[in-house]
């Protein structure tokens, strides 16, 4: 099953709760309705009766709970003291378990957030595409055109654009398209089909007691490389992981505060030196730190300035030859951030940091403020590095792994209800 076909699924399992609950709403009773006959006298009851045993049956829980309590208290009771202090002092981290009815409405919320976060995307793509749409009326060379121009408008990129084209005319050459009806239903099914290429690897963890997970961020300033950093800790840190941070960007003034400020509020320590030192002296001391504490995750700020490639081009390479000499197969991940709202720049950057370092994921900031949606596309097909983290809003949880079925459903959700 493909991508549309999965997307397709849930728009219409959305819409047939929808339906179910509305039918499923109590009517109102009207006065003439008071009156009932025998049978409906024995069903109540029944019911009664029923509603006596359930109660009766939970008064005898609450005192098989009750006894089953007091049967703990005593077994703690007899707990010696010091097997009481090992376990409170081990410092094996606390991994936090979910029920499966937890991780489902967890999966359902952050799915409603995707939907709510590219709603500026959603809305600027479905009012063009209609516009498209309705403007033209058969499928001749203007009407594809068009179609190019709105994809590389939308920041979908040249070769994105390019292929879904060729589909379209394709499609248009067997007769598949014989109507603005049926343009419409393939540019979403090749549109959606497309996102389902993108979906990425994410790092494995290493649960090892003495492993460390290095992960490596990189990005001019201003992208919010650094809040980043903090939400993504934050998240680690919920998990139960002990994570670490090194304040590698020694060159602008104030980075290394900022990543004070944002440890303190996530429970993060930091290592860090003095403005204008060694970046990766500082990343040899966060190593060292993270080994000797026993961190799960040391996480790396670097300097983000493009006016001499060459100088970052070495910094990196420079901390990255500690990093590997310290950890082996490490850095994990090099994460690079981008500024969705930037649209093509962030493209432009990315080329650069391609160039420059061995960038593993993308991580797009500020999703919820573009209308500029396309831009995974083009970074995935134009560069093949995956985005891996989307942040959706300004607060702590807004960071999402990149999900392409949740992405694109919140992207061509409006779509969806005009194809279905």
């Amino acid at each position: 099953m493909g991508l549309f076909d999965k997307i397709k699924s849930i728009f219409t399992s959305e819409e047939q709760e929808k339906e179910s609950s509305e039918q499923d709403t109590p009517t109102e009773v009207s006065e003439s309705d008071d009156a009932t006959d025998d049978s409906d006298l024995e069903t109540i009851e029944t019911i009664d009766q029923e509603k006596a045993e359930e109660a009766l049956s939970k008064e005898e829980m609450k005192s098989l709970e009750d006894e089953v309590a007091v049967t703990s208290d005593e077994t703690v009771k007899q707990v010696d003291k010091p097997e009481v202090e090992e376990l409170h002092s081990s410092d094996e981290p606390q991994r936090k378990t979910q029920t499966f009815s937890e991780v489902e409405a967890s999966a359902r919320a952050e799915a409603e957030q995707y939907k709510e976060g590219l709603k500026k995307s959603r809305r600027s793509f479905t009012r063009r595409l209609n516009e498209l749409f309705s403007n033209f009326r058969y499928e001749d060379e203007e009407f594809f055109e068009e179609l190019e121009d709105l994809l590389i408008e939308s920041d979908v990129g040249f070769e994105a654009t390019m292929y879904i084209s060729e589909v379209m005319r394709y499609e248009a050459k067997v007769e598949n398209i014989r109507s603005m009806k049926d343009a419409e239903r393939v540019l979403v099914r090749t549109m959606v089909d497309l996102y389902g290429d993108t979906n990425p690897d994410y790092v494995e963890f290493n649960e090892n007691p003495t492993g460390l997970t290095v992960l490596l961020f990189v990005g001019v300033n201003g992208v919010g490389k650094t809040t980043t950093i903090a939400k993504m800790a934050h998240q680690y840190i919920k998990e139960g992981r002990k994570v670490m941070l090194a304040a590698g960007d020694t060159f602008r003034a104030g980075a290394i505060e900022q990543l004070h400020v944002w440890g303190e509020r996530v429970g993060a320590e930091v290592i860090s030196s003095q403005q204008g030192g060694d970046p990766a002296a500082v990343v040899y001391d966060g190593l060292e730190q993270a080994k000797k504490n026993g961190a799960d995750v040391l996480m790396i700020d670097t300097a983000g300035r493009l006016q001499n490639k060459k100088n970052l081009m070495n910094e990196l390479e420079k901390m990255k030859r500690v990093v590997s000499r310290e950890v082996p197969d490490a850095p994990h991940e090099t994460l690079l951030v981008l500024d969705a709202t930037t649209g093509q720049n962030a493209l432009n950057q990315a080329k650069i940091f391609k160039d420059t370092t061995d960038v593993t994921g993308i991580v797009l900031t500020k999703m919820d403020g573009t209308a500029k949606g396309g831009i995974v596309l083009a970074i995935g097909k134009e560069l093949g590095i995956p985005v891996k983290f989307v942040g959706l809003g300004e607060t702590m949880e807004d960071l999402h792994k990149f999900d392409t079925e949740k992405f694109a459903y919140g992207l061509f959700r409006d779509l969806l209800e005009q194809t279905v």
